[in-house]
């Protein structure tokens, strides 16, 4: 379901097609409907001065960026299950962690790409301090990641189930 490496991207069938799904439209139907807001902004004449002109081209630089994006998401995907449900952390799995071993500071987060982000649950990269900190650890065991600071953080590792969403 997310990143397990610079190059390979683990995808579900379903956030695959999604997301095959968006490719698609952003290369036809929306690729068709900045071009004719450009056109028709073009045709109002001074390009220097013409707000919907720039707006379109902005707005185009921004769906080319996200299709170029996709393209390469999407060339380095695989398509695959979920992880096991073994009780080690890794990417696709919700995990809760206990700061410092107090079980009343949690943290549940989603360890995957923010690509899958939901506004259901937080997401943390297996890139991220903490992601990395966490992965391949088993739940009971103690994982330490670095701060911002610098500094280190101890966590305990108290759940990882695969992700539902």
């Amino acid at each position: 379901m997310t990143q397990t490496s610079e190059n390979v991207t683990w995808l579900t069938q379903e956030a695959y097609n999604k997301l095959k799904a968006e490719l698609e439209h952003l290369t036809g139907p929306a690729r068709a409907e900045i071009s004719a807001k450009i056109a028709a902004a073009r045709e109002e004449g001074d390009l220097r001065e013409n707000g919907g002109y720039h707006a379109a081209k902005e707005e185009q630089g921004k769906q080319e960026l996200r299709v170029r994006q996709l393209t390469q998401l999407l060339e380095n995907a695989k398509v695959g299950e979920a992880p096991a449900a073994d009780g080690a952390v890794a990417p696709g799995m919700v995990v809760t962690i206990a700061f410092d071993g107090d079980e009343d500071d949690t943290l549940t987060f989603l360890l995957a790409s923010r690509e899958y982000a939901s506004s259901d649950i937080e997401t943390y990269s297996p890139q991220s301090p903490l992601g990395t900190g966490v992965m391949g650890h088993k739940v009971g065991e103690d994982a330490e990641y670095e701060l911002p600071n610098g500094k280190k953080a101890l966590v305990k590792i108290l759940k990882a189930e695969p992700y539902e969403g």
